[in-house]
């Protein structure tokens, strides 16, 4: 018989607050939070893409929709799922399909948790 072990990811995913600070600073909050919500959406469909694009294999696109998530994440402040991003983009551009599978279940992940820290924020 053999053994499986689940790994758990416990950690908060990292955040830089600079960003939304200085877009609700400049903007105001109401059209700070639509700036928020889009950027947000924006990023809910790449990642979307690139789970279809994964299922064709087509690295090229994956790579180029991975970088542009990245820079949206890191627009806003989203510093692990920018990270995240990146790894997936590189991932792709070694036709890696393993570490892309695995680094597309951590940015799927940071991304969720992202979500709630970027209304938590709004909060404070």
């Amino acid at each position: 018989m053999n053994t499986v072990t689940v790994l758990e990811c416990n950690r908060s995913p990292l955040m830089d607050p600079a960003p939304l600070s200085e877009i609700y600073r400049d903007l105001g909050d109401k059209v700070a939070e639509e700036t928020i919500c889009r950027a947000l959406e924006d990023l809910a469909i790449r990642l979307n893409r690139l789970l279809d694009i994964r299922a064709i294999a087509e690295f090229d696109e994956l790579t180029r929709q991975a970088n542009r998530m990245a820079a949206v994440a890191q627009g806003i402040g989203l510093t692990e799922v920018s990270t995240a991003a990146r790894h997936v983009a590189v991932c792709a551009q070694q036709k890696n399909g393993v570490a892309l599978e695995a680094t597309l279940c951590r940015l799927e992940r940071g991304f969720d948790l992202a979500i709630s820290q970027v209304w938590d924020f709004r909060d404070f």
